[in-house]
C-alpha cells in the first residue's frame, strides 16, 4: 500500500503504511526552542518541565507508530513558543504564565511576532497535516487519526490519579473502543475526558479531523509513567496492542460529521 511522504522542518514525520488506515499525531512533542528565542528567557530546568512539551508523548507516538506500521508527525518546537493544539482565537495559544511558571518571552507580545510564530511553527504542522490526509485519500483510505498526549500527574496542587485518559469530542467510534480497550488493562485507572472535560474550538482534531468525519481521539498519558524512553516505548508498544484489532471496525471507515461539543468549533453538523 502506498505509504506516506516526509514533511519538512518543524515538522517530524515517520513514514508508515497508508493502508493500516491510523494517523498518529503528537502536538507537543518537544521542548526545542531556536537560540535566537534565548529560551523565552526561562532557565534550562524549567524547559525539561511539562509547561514546555509533553514528557514521554514523542517516544510513546514513535513505539506505536513502528509497532502498528503507521505513519506519524510529531512537532519538533515546544509549546511555549506557540501551542499547535489550541485555535487561533483561543487566549493560550501563546501563554504567559504556565502552571505558575512566568515566560519572560512571551510577555507583552505584539501582534506581529505572535503572527511570526504562526508562520514559522503551526502553519507547517497544519499543512503536514493536510497532505498526509490527503494522502490517505489518494489511495482510497479513510483513516482515523489518534493524537499521543502525556499530563503531569499533580497540576496546581492536585493529583491525577489517571494512569490514561481518552478525549474526544462527540464523535465515539475511535474513543469509545480505545476507552474499553485501556480498562480491560489490569490495574489501569482510565479517564473518560479527564481532567479537561470541554471539547476545545479549534484544536489539532476540530480543524483537521472533524471537518473530514475522520474518527479521533486524543490520549493522554501520566507522566510519571513515561520518564525513561523505555518505559514510553513499552507504552508505545502496548497501545499499538490495543489500537490494532480497534482499526478493523468499518465504522472507522466512513466519513460521518457530529455535532460538536465546543461552541464555534470548526466541524459543521
Amino acid at each position: 500500500m502506498d505509504r506516506i511522504f516526509s514533511a519538512p522542518a518543524p515538522v517530524e514525520a515517520l513514514d508508515g503504511d497508508l493502508g493500516r488506515g491510523l494517523l498518529l499525531l503528537c502536538d507537543h512533542a518537544s521542548n526545542a526552542i531556536p537560540p535566537e528565542y534565548g529560551g523565552l528567557g526561562l532557565p534550562p530546568e524549567a524547559l525539561e518541565r511539562h509547561i514546555a512539551y509533553d514528557i514521554g508523548a514523542a517516544a510513546v507516538t514513535r513505539a506505536c507508530a513502528r509497532a502498528l506500521g503507521v505513519p506519524a508527525l510529531l512537532t519538533t518546537f515546544s509549546r511555549l513558543l506557540i501551542d499547535p493544539n489550541r485555535g487561533l482565537d483561543d487566549p493560550t495559544l501563546v501563554v504567559t504564565v504556565s502552571d505558575g511558571t512566568v515566560s519572560p518571552g512571551n510577555a507583552s507580545l505584539d501582534p506581529t511576532e505572535v503572527e511570526r510564530r504562526i508562520e514559522r511553527f503551526l502553519v507547517p504542522y497544519d499543512a503536514a497535516i493536510a497532505r498526509a490526509l490527503a494522502a490517505f485519500e489518494q489511495a482510497g483510505v479513510v483513516p482515523a487519526v489518534l493524537s499521543i498526549h502525556s499530563m503531569t500527574p499533580r497540576m496546581q496542587g492536585v493529583a491525577r490519579p489517571w494512569h490514561a485518559s481518552v478525549l474526544w469530542d462527540a464523535d465515539p467510534r475511535l474513543a469509545k473502543p480505545l476507552l474499553a480497550a485501556l480498562r480491560g488493562e489490569r490495574g489501569l485507572i482510565v479517564g473518560d475526558n479527564e481532567p479537561y472535560g470541554d471539547a476545545l474550538r479549534g484544536d489539532t482534531l476540530d480543524r483537521h479531523a472533524a471537518p473530514r468525519g475522520l474518527a479521533a481521539a486524543v490520549l493522554e498519558l501520566r507522566q510519571d509513567l513515561l520518564l525513561h524512553d523505555q518505559e514510553a516505548a513499552a507504552w508505545g508498544r502496548r497501545l499499538a496492542g490495543l489500537a490494532a484489532p480497534l482499526l478493523d471496525d468499518p465504522a472507522l471507515r466512513v466519513p460521518r460529521r457530529y455535532v460538536s461539543r465546543a461552541a464555534g468549533s470548526t466541524a459543521p453538523p
